[in-house]
């Protein structure tokens, strides 16, 4: 938001759009929607006419991210097309600096260089390349390419434990430039996108390449998604039958690996089976509060939670806010609280 306030934009329609509380802002432990997000950040690449939302050193024209990747399309492979997308961007002045190229310990390496932190909050703009240029690639190939590392030129942000999760390795800060190391087997994999698939990747942008795919998923993805589906099929909304979250022998057996070839593998992925179960509980129980009007303490039964005090002690421990604070401030009005809780 802080690059199109500088640039003169009133941003206050704009969350209004997107149907995102202001009060949301000021909140570091605050969640949104993929379609709370797409919408805010559709709004801002109109209002700034920049796909780097003012944050980066040269403005970037909108279109000019959907002919980079028109032009990768065409290649070979994806050695080749992120080259030639690393190319196109080096035509413009100001632009991204992008490079691809052969670490000292035989992995391939994809770099952003150049003047990106015009200002303190210009570092999600390399983020987001790295992010995007990830998602893009195993996009074309029709895999998730797994990272061996990434590496930010700035300190760690008091968020970086999200960034595990949001690049599936280790992240490092601090270094002199943002990269990422891969297998390079993978810049040999043939490309399956078209020009029609393209224009549907781009009609969902940003959300069809800064939201999770399916294909090609880590364990810890898996993991994840076996769990939320546990509580899914828990019941619904309204319902106050508890959430049936699976334990780790049944996750395991639904992977076909044992209990503890899971543990071990979730252990290389640098997190654990207790960690992404708070994960998916903390995750359903801030969009339960925020998008839905179910009771609290039906809430908390779903999430199987075998009492309510459990469960307000979890969400203070996940947000330093009670539920009915949190809805209160942020989420659905009209729904019944806890009793003796505001």
């Amino acid at each position: 938001m802080h690059g199109a306030q500088r640039l003169g934009v009133d941003t206050a329609p704009l969350l209004q759009r997107a149907r995102i509380p202001p009060l949301l802002l000021g909140d570091d432990r605050a969640r949104f929607s993929p379609e709370q997000f797409t919408r805010l950040v559709r709004a801002l690449h109109r209002a700034t006419g920049d796909e780097f939302l003012g944050l980066g050193s040269a403005r970037s024209r909108p279109g000019t991210f959907a002919m980079m990747c028109y032009a990768s399309l065409g290649c070979p492979d994806l050695g080749t097309a992120l080259e030639r997308g690393a190319r196109f961007y080096r035509l413009f002045p100001g632009g991204p600096h992008l490079t691809l190229e052969h670490g000292g310990d035989g992995e391939a390496v994809f770099g952003i260089h150049g003047r990106l932190r015009t200002h303190q909050e210009s570092q999600i703009v390399a983020e987001w390349l790295m992010l995007i240029w990830h998602r893009f690639a195993g996009w074309l190939i029709g895999r998730r390419i797994p990272l061996l590392w990434t590496r930010f030129a700035h300190p760690a942000p008091p968020h970086a434990d999200e960034y595990e999760q949001l690049f599936d390795c280790t992240p490092y800060f601090g270094g002199d430039r943002t990269a990422a190391g891969f297998d390079p087997r993978w810049l040999s994999a043939p490309l399956i996108q078209d020009e029609a698939s393209l224009q549907a990747l781009l009609r969902r942008a940003p959300a069809g390449l800064l939201g999770r795919s399916e294909y090609g998923t880590t364990v810890a993805q898996q993991v994840r998604h076996t769990l939320a589906g546990g509580l899914r099929t828990g019941g619904g909304p309204g319902g106050r039958r508890p959430g049936r979250l699976p334990d780790l022998r049944e996750v395991a057996a639904r992977l076909a690996v044992s209990p503890a070839t899971l543990r071990r593998r979730l252990d290389e992925d640098g997190t654990s089976f207790q960690r992404l179960k708070d994960q998916v509980r903390r995750d359903a129980a801030i969009g339960g509060l925020r998008a839905t009007g179910e009771p609290i303490e039906e809430l908390a039964v779903r999430l199987g939670f075998s009492e309510g005090a459990a469960f307000h002690r979890a969400f203070r421990r996940w947000t330093g806010m009670t539920p009915g604070a949190y809805r209160l401030a942020y989420g659905h009005t009209g729904a019944r609280n806890m009793p003796g809780e505001t």
